[in-house]
């Protein structure tokens, strides 16, 4: 007995994939197949793929930041000259301390005559002994570790790469010049793929630059706006000469003030706690009783 013809054709799946799903198949299948000839082509697949929920939302950013990374230059991500946080070769304990603990930095570049003369890397950790051991005899020179410096130029992926190779977190950055336009560390780098990396020390945004410590104490930054510290304080100080607590205070000190000098204003007195060779960048504020 003859077979029946229609009986050797294969029953349509009820499985089928619909003409989109086939699309997107035969792209990522192409993909793999064939390399992408550019990097849009590539991330246009990787968007379709988190179209089709292949991958979420979050996994697309980290890949598009990765990609991203590689087309980045220092320049575009270093924290410039004027807001980094130095140490002085020839500071003691009783100044490096209290610095350290007001910036919640882990890392802070060490100087000598000026901020283009590098000595060094500090690590917090490492002043860590002195408190069980006591500072006699102290110099910064023993606990420094040897500063890395790179050109602006420097691509992210390669600095990512050099960071992990050489085990280190931190490097300064120079111009065209020579001369120290900033620095870099690996969580700026990391912070471009994933987004901000924040952790238990991080100030909340509304409290970045106002930080209340005791019943009238506060710590200011010296970057706050005069027009948020009158809003937090309900006080009148002129914006109109000033952008910043720091230009008023500037103006009230007549001269570029070192660590613990006092300025009153208007009954508000302000204590300088961290000033560098440029500007001040941290002061007490006790508030009138």
């Amino acid at each position: 007995m003859s077979e029946d013809p229609s009986s050797s054709q294969p029953s349509p799946s009820r499985h089928q994939d619909k003409p989109s799903e086939k699309s997107w198949l035969d792209r990522v299948f192409n993909a793999f197949s064939a390399e992408p000839k550019s990097r849009e082509e590539l991330l246009e697949i990787i968007k379709e793929a988190a179209e089709n929920k292949v991958v979420d939302a979050e996994e697309l950013e980290i890949i598009q930041g990765a990609l991203d990374v590689a087309d980045q230059q220092v320049r575009e991500i270093q924290v410039p000259r004027s807001q980094m946080v130095v140490v002085n070769i020839d500071a003691q304990p009783a100044e490096l301390l209290p610095m350290v603990i007001e910036s919640g930095h882990s890392r802070f570049p060490v100087v000598g005559e000026s901020t283009d003369d590098i000595r060094g890397i500090l690590l917090a950790k490492d002043l860590l002994p002195l408190i069980l051991n006591g500072t006699e005899n102290f110099n910064l020179d023993n606990v420094i570790r040897p500063a890395t410096v790179i050109p602006e130029s420097k691509r992210l992926n390669v600095l990512l790469r050099e960071f992990r190779e050489n085990r280190y977190h931190m490097a300064m950055v120079i111009d065209e010049y020579g001369g120290i336009s900033g620095l870099v560390t690996i969580e700026d780098i990391l912070e471009e793929i994933v987004g901000e990396i924040e952790d238990e020390t991080d100030e909340d945004a509304d409290d970045a630059f106002i930080r209340k410590v005791a019943d009238n104490d506060y710590i200011i930054k010296a970057l706050t706006p005069i027009e948020d510290f009158n809003e937090y304080f309900n006080t009148g100080f002129n914006e109109d000469e000033f952008d910043t607590i720091g230009g008023i205070l500037m103006r009230a000190f007549g001269h570029l003030p070192q660590r613990n000098e006092v300025a009153d204003i208007d009954g508000y007195q302000f204590r300088v706690l961290y000033a560098d060779s440029r500007q001040i960048h941290l002061v007490r504020l006790s508030l009138p009783s």
